[in-house]
């Protein structure tokens, strides 16, 4: 189930208030713009089976001519409906729902609160990444609208109402409290609020108004192992939504920053054995062709700044760039051999680039021969066999992994067979004997680990192993 809500007008924060005598005032006040929305889909009927009938039957040619009477020249077909909810957001009919409730959809019908009719409505555009969807209906007066609220000062524990059309029921509205906040289900752009109001399937597309009538959020989904509310419903929250409505109703389509970088979580672990003392900021696992490769950008890097503002985790990383602006150039503060540096990226474009690699090749899985066993890794160093073997590019270098010791740390790192170490201590290594020598400088310096770069499927990552003796 997935619901949804947005809203236009930035909330002032509120004092704490107490138990609402009654949400009918409000109910009243934000429903005629609040819609019932109705979908349809043709879908091709699979033929159904023949009767089985021996060949030279009397009964052939009876049941050949009627079935074939009964199916006609065309194949059949038949329309699938669904519903959902939305509300209007200008009074010229621009409407937000949920992109799940109108995807493939033939025809969009819209219906209006109290019996004020039906109209039919075209996609403006859709986000899939964060299941919003702007549609447009032609209306002969103008429609009531609700207004985004600023969702980034709602607190737990603040009254919210949702309005939608649950299960098919009609116009129906439910209230309960801001449960959690930033809640995370599956998106990279993720960003919920938890409400224990009750959301069923039909409030998909729906609002949740804060207590001033603002929309916060967009009700999207519930957590349910019965498919019902069980006091678990999420809602993308209104300052995600609304920088998707002003880019589909500009653009038809959203237009996301694009640094072009592969990231990691820095852990404390890592941040021993960068010999940092804080885990904040995104660790630069690989840099492919693009605007950070371009700028100098390097794998190893730690982004602490990005855009004037600080990083605190890959995360936030990726929502900051995200909000930016395509073609804007900004300073990258990176952290590099224990000093800062600042280079100016100029953003490309995420949607452009992520098509670009949806039509390229996908790298190999590297398995791997022993040769030699350190820190319970069983490694081989890289031949042009071993390339050919492994399905690795004709300029790979590292260590590859042939097997792991079970019972080892680096096995509850997550390393495992067909692995590649393309760094250790930061330095490339292409023999076991780089490998042992950077082990050994790490321990002569007082070090307790040692940061490795580890390549799965073509997919870099930083892991942190001890090299205590």
């Amino acid at each position: 189930m997935l619901a949804v809500a947005l809203a236009l007008v930035p909330a002032l924060r509120a004092e704490a208030r107490g138990v609402p005598e009654s949400f009918a005032d409000l109910a009243e006040r934000v429903s005629p713009a609040v819609v019932n929305i109705t979908t349809s889909t043709l879908i091709a009927q699979e033929t159904q089976p023949h009767p089985m009938v021996p060949e030279g039957s009397p009964f052939e040619d009876f049941f050949r001519d009627f079935l074939d009477n009964e199916r006609g020249d065309q194949p059949r077909s038949r329309r699938s409906s669904a519903l959902g909810s939305g509300f209007v957001i200008s009074e010229d009919g621009f409407i937000v729902t949920n992109n799940h409730v109108i995807e493939g959809a033939d025809e969009i019908l819209i219906e209006f609160f109290n019996g004020r009719g039906t109209l039919t409505a075209e996609v403006i555009g859709t986000d899939p990444n964060t299941d919003i969807a702007l549609l447009k209906v032609e209306p002969s007066e103008a429609l009531p609208f609700v207004n985004f609220g600023d969702s980034d000062v709602m607190r737990v524990g603040d009254w919210v109402m949702a309005v939608g059309n649950p299960l098919g029921q009609g116009f129906s509205v439910s209230a309960g409290i801001i449960s959690a906040r930033g809640r995370e289900l599956s998106g990279t752009y993720d960003d919920f609020i938890q409400t224990d109001a009750a959301i069923n399937r039909g409030n998909s597309g729906g609002p949740l108004f804060n207590m001033a009538g603002e929309v916060i959020g967009v009700n999207t989904a519930i957590l349910s192992p019965t498919g019902g509310s069980i006091g678990i419903g999420f809602s993308m929250a209104s300052n995600v939504v609304t920088k998707v409505v002003a880019q589909l109703k500009e653009f038809g389509e959203t237009r996301r920053g694009w640094l072009g970088v592969r990231i990691q979580d820095m852990t404390e672990d890592l941040a021993d054995a960068m010999g940092l003392d804080s885990t904040a900021g995104a660790l630069v696992t690989d840099v492919p062709d693009g605007p950070a490769k371009d700028a100098g950008i390097e794998a190893g890097d730690l982004i602490i700044s990005f855009d004037g503002q600080d990083v605190p985790d890959t995360r936030g990383l990726v929502r900051i760039v995200g909000d930016a602006p395509v073609g804007k150039t900004v300073r990258v503060v990176v952290l590099r051999d224990g000093a800062t540096q600042t280079l100016r990226v100029t953003l490309g474009r995420r949607e452009e680039a992520v098509a670009a690699s949806d039509n390229g090749s996908t790298p190999s899985t590297p398995p791997a021969p022993v040769e030699k066993t350190v820190l319970g890794l069983e490694l081989a160093e890289i031949t042009d066999a071993l390339r050919d073997e492994l399905g690795l590019d004709a300029n790979a270098t590292g260590l590859a992994v042939r097997d792991v010791d079970p019972s080892s740390e680096a096995w509850d790192k997550g390393l495992r067979p067909a692995d590649v170490i393309e760094e250790a201590a930061q330095s490339r290594v292409t023999t076991i004997a780089d490998f042992e020598d950077k082990i050994a400088a790490a321990r002569d310096g007082g070090r307790q680990s040692i940061l490795l770069l580890v390549r799965r499927d073509g997919d870099p990552r930083f892991v942190a192993l001890s090299v205590a003796e």
